[in-house]
């Protein structure tokens, strides 16, 4: 029974969630992000409420359940009072009476030429077709200006579960991943063992020639001594002769 409407989300006009549940919960996060988000543009709690909330009361259930909203907001460390003031302040969604808040998001949605919902735009730029992760997640990395692309969009990129990636830090099952630690720890003690193979035949031969320039030093150091006793033995037959 108020202004503002959305569209239900599955259909059915009488259960699940339904078009007030998504108004009421999208009015809830804009406070959040105007308490905690606007002013350093970054929002940790903003993004922790709606990590906390798709976690736990993302089902038709629990969407909206006050007790699980509250959970979600204390484990996001957001001020739930602070939230349902900001909420009332801005007008509430009572009545045919205007919300400031949602009529900011309305005129901003028109000056952006959103015509259906849900949109998501990366940079100001509207992503085209299906809102995919894939395809969001492609959106995202191309808009980093070259040399400050994250690690995870070249290490995700082309990984089939990119999600997955993302959240595990690496792409594959995890018994993949210990599949390739196991393969890399195999080949890395393989290329030590050539390794030390390579420097032992090299200090072998090393070792080899050495000691064969040492047996040439002392042959070299001998034969001068030969020659001068054969020299001397000559020297003493022609004196003998002579005598």
């Amino acid at each position: 029974n108020g202004r503002y409407c959305a569209t239900d989300p599955d259909n059915d006009l009488d259960r699940g969630i339904s078009g007030a549940d998504v108004v009421k919960e999208s009015l809830r996060r804009m406070c959040i992000w105007q308490h905690y988000g606007q002013d350093d543009g970054v929002g940790v709690e903003w993004w922790d409420y709606v990590n906390e909330f798709m976690f736990r009361c993302g089902t038709e259930e629990y969407f909206a359940n006050n007790q699980c909203v509250k959970d979600a907001m204390d484990h996001a460390a957001v001020d739930g009072s602070k939230i349902d003031q900001c909420m009332k302040d801005s007008g509430g969604l009572e009545g045919d009476a205007q919300n400031n808040l949602l009529e900011v998001q309305l005129l901003a949605k028109d000056k952006s030429g959103v015509v259906i919902l849900p949109a998501m735009y990366v940079n100001r730029v509207p992503i085209r077709g299906s809102l995919e992760f894939p395809t969001i997640f492609k959106a995202i990395c191309a808009g980093y200006a070259s040399g400050t692309v994250p690690a995870v969009c070249t290490k995700c990129s082309g990984c089939p579960d990119q999600k997955s990636c993302i959240t595990n830090g690496y792409c594959g099952t995890k018994k993949q991943q210990e599949s390739v630690t196991t393969s890399t720890m195999i080949y890395a003690m393989m290329g030590l063992s050539v390794f030390f193979c390579l420097v032992t035949v090299i200090q072998h031969r090393r070792y080899q020639r050495q000691v064969q320039e040492q047996v040439k030093g002392i042959i070299a150091e001998y034969m001068p001594l030969d020659e001068e006793r054969e020299h001397n033995t000559a020297v003493s037959e022609e004196d003998g002769e002579f005598t």
